[in-house]
């Protein structure tokens, strides 16, 4: 898969710099993921949860951290939207 968005997760890091290792092990399996579908996902990450338009959280830290993004299984491209705490999650509008 291709990232797009990175730069969202370089500035969650900044602020969150107990997640970085965490969300750069996320970034390094999903550049490395040829996911097909939601299953291959659910597969590598039980947790995650699906939503309408391929949009999948993924959890990071224990659920401590989200990660929002689009998925594009024909063109093999993540969209990064959103990286925040969980409690910035819950205000989220999708």
């Amino acid at each position: 898969m291709r990232a797009h968005g990175v730069g969202i997760l370089d500035d969650f890091m900044r602020r969150h710099a107990e997640a970085r290792e965490q969300v750069n092990a996320w970034l390094y399996e999903v550049e490395r993921a040829e996911w097909k579908g939601s299953r291959d996902i659910k597969e590598r990450y039980p947790s995650a949860s699906f939503l309408s338009d391929n949009r999948v959280i993924f959890n990071i830290k224990g659920k401590k951290y989200r990660i929002a993004v689009q998925v594009s299984y024909k063109h093999q491209i993540v969209l990064i939207d959103r990286c925040g705490t969980h409690a910035e999650y819950s205000k989220w509008k999708f």
